[in-house]
């Protein structure tokens, strides 16, 4: 169970309304330092609703007045920075993994709320500090102690309506996959000759550069859940790459592939070619290809189980579960076990670059 360990004032302020305007966004700061966007400003995409909900102008806009609503995002973290702005009254809840709740903020009109949540793998810890209006006179502050991870929720209660400004998220505790100076702690798979022609060494600017192909690049170390963030940049149109994870051992890029595609149909990005930038190939198309080819962009991919959530530049872009019947291959059934991360060298045009490749393992909770 989820319970409070210091729970100080609160305050309810009056604020105007949320004005109409564009949906929340990212700046190139807040991209390049792994922050992601929860709601998109457009739809409810990533969310969970449980009665009335509704998109406009920007805000979402949960419950009609009457009746008890609920939006819970599907992804869960462990370790994070989160700043919600959202316009009350309602609850701000927290969801643990086997899906306690409580609720840990109270707020009146218009109030901004960052959070900080501290987990450690396979147990609990008090982590979560929340602080209200902190540009406001009075200010509310909690702790809790959760259990391995957490999901936000918002409540709109009976008799009331709550809006949504923006939910951004920072994943904590990342530690680096690439130390740009050498490829310690990854290997060339060796195992067949004829799928060993990419080159891949570290450019005099720290990448990881990836050329020719076929090719893979593995991870030495395992790993089954996590939250993967990296750069990536395409040195030509429409170039493909991809990244696999929970591979089965010394065998070619045989696991699941988060796809590295930035083409699509004419000028509507939501009609990605092969699936397309943050796919899970051949399981689930992006739904939309945010990133471009010859600029840097950041990929985050989050394996809870059997969930999976992908984010390009901080905008999400697949929510998926892998409700197929297990099986050791996941070509063909789910796959739980650990396993390598790889790096596709997919044919001769491959010409790519990687940086700040990072990951942190996310806990298993019964």
């Amino acid at each position: 169970m989820i319970r409070a360990v210091a729970v100080c004032c609160f305050a309810l302020f009056t604020s105007p309304s949320f004005a109409a305007e564009k949906p929340a966004a990212l700046t190139p700061k807040e991209i390049a330092d792994g922050w992601l966007l929860l709601f998109d400003g457009e739809s409810t995409f990533g969310w969970k609703i449980q009665g009335e909900a509704k998109v406009k102008d920007g805000v979402l806009e949960l419950g009609n007045g009457k009746d008890r609503a609920t939006a819970t995002f599907t992804t869960s973290f462990a370790d994070y920075d989160a700043v919600v702005e959202v316009q009350g009254p309602g609850q701000l809840n927290f969801v643990e993994a086997k899906g306690a709740g409580t609720a840990c903020g109270i707020w009146g009109n218009a109030n901004v709320f960052t959070i900080k949540c501290r987990c450690k793998p396979g147990g609990s810890t008090s982590g979560i500090k929340l602080k209200v209006g902190a540009d406001q006179v009075s200010r509310s502050e909690v702790e809790e102690e959760v259990d391995g991870k957490t999901s936000l929720q918002l409540e709109a209660q009976v008799g009331g309506t709550v809006k949504l400004k923006s939910v951004k998220l920072k994943p904590m505790g990342t530690k680096p996959l690439f130390n740009g100076k050498d490829l310690s702690g990854w290997k060339v798979f060796a195992g067949d000759p004829k799928r060993a022609a990419t080159k891949f060494e570290v450019t005099k600017d720290g990448e990881l550069s990836a050329r020719n192909g076929p090719g893979d690049l593995q991870t030495e170390k395992t790993f089954d859940n996590f939250v993967l963030q990296l750069e990536c940049k395409t040195n030509g149109k429409w170039l493909n790459s991809g990244i696999f994870f929970r591979c089965i051992a010394d065998q070619y890029q045989n696991g699941y592939e988060c796809q590295i595609q930035n083409a699509y149909n004419g000028e509507d990005r939501t009609k990605p070619i092969d699936f397309g930038t943050g796919a899970i190939y051949r399981r689930v198309p992006a739904r939309k290809v945010v990133s471009n080819d010859n600029e840097w962009f950041t990929l985050t991919l989050v394996a809870d189980g059997k969930h999976f959530a992908t984010w390009v530049n901080g905008y999400q872009t697949i929510d998926w579960t892998d409700d197929r019947p297990a099986d050791e291959n996941p070509r063909k059934g789910y796959r739980a076990e650990k396993g390598h991360l790889s790096i596709q060298g997919h044919d001769p045009t491959t010409d790519l670059l990687f940086r700040n490749i990072r990951i942190a393992e996310l806990p298993t909770v019964e």
